[in-house]
């Protein structure tokens, strides 16, 4: 396996993590257990971060500029109010 594909399997598990720390973190009943979530939150989101931030220095990622007019018209398939006059 090269790096390149492990690195994307952990990015989408730090990914997947965050989501359900988030969960944790709005789901939680007391102060302790929420701040808990919180933290792990914050960790993990940190991690993803700067295992993102690293791929996209070596490379390993490609990110597409899309024009503004693109963003609008395809927000307003899902949002009619959003449409382009």
């Amino acid at each position: 396996m090269d790096n390149k594909t492990l690195l994307e399997g952990i990015l989408w598990d730090l990914k997947c993590l965050a989501d359900l720390f988030l969960h944790g973190t709005i789901e939680s009943k007391t102060k302790k257990v929420h701040q808990t979530f919180l933290d792990a939150l914050n960790e993990t989101l940190t991690l993803q971060n700067d295992l993102y931030t690293l791929m996209s220095d070596e490379n390993m990622v490609q990110v597409e500029n899309v024009a503004e007019t693109k963003i609008t018209k395809v927000a307003g398939k899902f949002n009619p109010a959003l449409k382009e006059e």
